[in-house]
This record gives C-alpha cells, structure tokens and sequence, in this order.
C-alpha cells in the first residue's frame, strides 16, 4: 500500500516535454453520520468543520431548528464520524434520494418541495455595480480551492459585516457548513445573500430557502427546478455570475439599474 504521507505525484507535460511533481489534492472522506446513536448516512466531504456539517445537515433537512436541540456533537477520535445527540426523538427518513451533487449528496426532500417557502419581503436591493464587490468577497474565502483546486465555496453575507465562509469538495456540504455555524454560533445577519462557486441545483435552493436568504448569486448555472423554487420561495437567482455580467433569472426587482445623469 501507497504511504499515506507520501503526496500523489503526476507527469506535467509542456511543449511535448514532462517533468514529475508532486501533487496538491483535495481530500476527500467518508464521513458516517449517526444520530441519537444511529448511523443515518455517510458524507463524502472535505474532512473540515465536521460538527457544524453534521449540525447543518440537521437543519436543512427540517430535523432540528435550533441549536437548543442539540444535546452533544463530537467528532471521533479517527474523524471519520460524528456522533450527535438530540434532546428529543428524531426518526430516520426512510427515503434518501441521491442528488445531483458533485459527489452525490442525499436528501429526504422532494424535489419541487421545501420547507418555508413563504415569500421573502424585504427592502433589499442591489445595483449591478455591487455584483462584482461580493464576487471578490468570494473570492477572498477561496483558501484550500487555491491551494489545492477541486474546491467549491460558499458564503453567507450580509454585503458589509457578517460573513460566514465554507469550503468543501462538495458544493452542497457548503451550505450544511455555513448552516450549522449560523446554529452553533448564534449568527443571525438580518439581510442575508448567498454567493457560491457551485452549480445552483434543487437541493442547493432547497438549502438557501432553508438558510432565509433573499439573494442567490453562482459563478454557474441553475438549474429549472431551482428557479422554480426561487420564484415560487421570492428570492432573487443569479448565475453566471462574472467580474461585468451576469444572468438575472427571478425577482429582478431587487436589482436596480443606476439611471444615467441627463
């Protein structure tokens, strides 16, 4: 067997010419989650901010609402569990649907449905000028994708102050991460936008529903159920999003052009 504290190595090639170099790779885990002493599921993640995954999870598939609930979480000692305990009964789901998560996600919500969709009625607006400011922002929380590569990222802002940053192999974990913080941490960011570097699937805007924002901004592409959510849920859907341009699929309202001086 390959020592493990031996990094990977791959042949570069350039010019018809190669040289051996050692690789910097994401990590990738199976993390098992068991939930008042029963194994529910296992993440394939990124082995980081494992509670707050675990937490997040919890919340964003409707088993708990607050971090009251939570009696104990703690991660194993060979990390590759997280043991949490309710302070009430929590019954397994007897469905986990795989999504279409960059390393198959599970899910016990059906597509098309959600928790909360009432609609989002807030005073939050943006001009097309700001887009490029919070993109940087997510560029400035991209550390293990720029280390590594292979890395999705995602943040929760408020545009100013509160920012809560995740990355994961994973781009749906990303959003259990930054949930579970929100939760053991008592962040509460009144206006709340969501910028990510993943595709915005039906279990993504299932999440963002989940997490209360208003605005939803990827570098790529939703998909149709997710924009169906995001009309149906009043949040604002950007994709595409780039340093000058962008696509504005639901709720424009929230997006103000600035009128030229006459």
């Amino acid at each position: 067997m390959k020592n493990p504290n031996i990094p990977p190595q791959y042949h570069f090639f350039q010019n018809g010419k190669s040289e051996q170099i050692d690789a910097h790779l994401p990590t990738e885990a199976p993390v098992s989650l068991t939930v008042n002493g029963e194994t529910w599921l296992t993440f394939m993640c990124s082995p980081s901010l494992l509670e707050a995954l675990a937490v997040g999870f919890l919340f964003n598939e409707n088993i708990i609402k607050d971090f009251d609930e939570v009696a104990d979480v703690r991660v194993c000692e060979h990390g590759d569990n997280v043991d949490i305990w309710l302070n009430h009964a929590a019954e397994k789901p007897k469905k986990w649907t795989r999504t279409s998560g960059c390393t198959g996600g599970m899910t016990s919500v059906e597509p098309r449905t959600s928790f909360g969709l009432a609609q989002r009625k807030n005073g939050l607006v943006l001009s097309p000028k700001q887009i490029p400011v919070l993109l940087k922002m997510l560029d400035e929380h991209q550390t293990l994708y720029r280390q590594t590569g292979g890395i999705h990222t995602s943040i929760l802002t408020d545009g100013a102050e509160k920012t809560i940053a995740a990355e994961d192999i994973g781009r749906h974990n990303t959003l259990d991460k930054i949930a579970g913080m929100m939760l053991m941490e008592g962040i509460k960011p009144k206006t709340r936008m969501l910028l990510t570097t993943g595709r915005i699937s039906s279990e993504m805007m299932q999440k963002a529903i989940q997490l209360g924002v208003s605005i939803v901004i990827s570098r790529t592409s939703p998909s149709s159920i997710s924009i169906e959510l995001a009309e149906k849920a009043g949040i604002t859907l950007i994709g595409y999003a780039k340093r000058h341009r962008f696509n504005l699929y639901t709720h424009a309202e929230r997006i103000v052009e600035e009128k030229e001086n006459e």
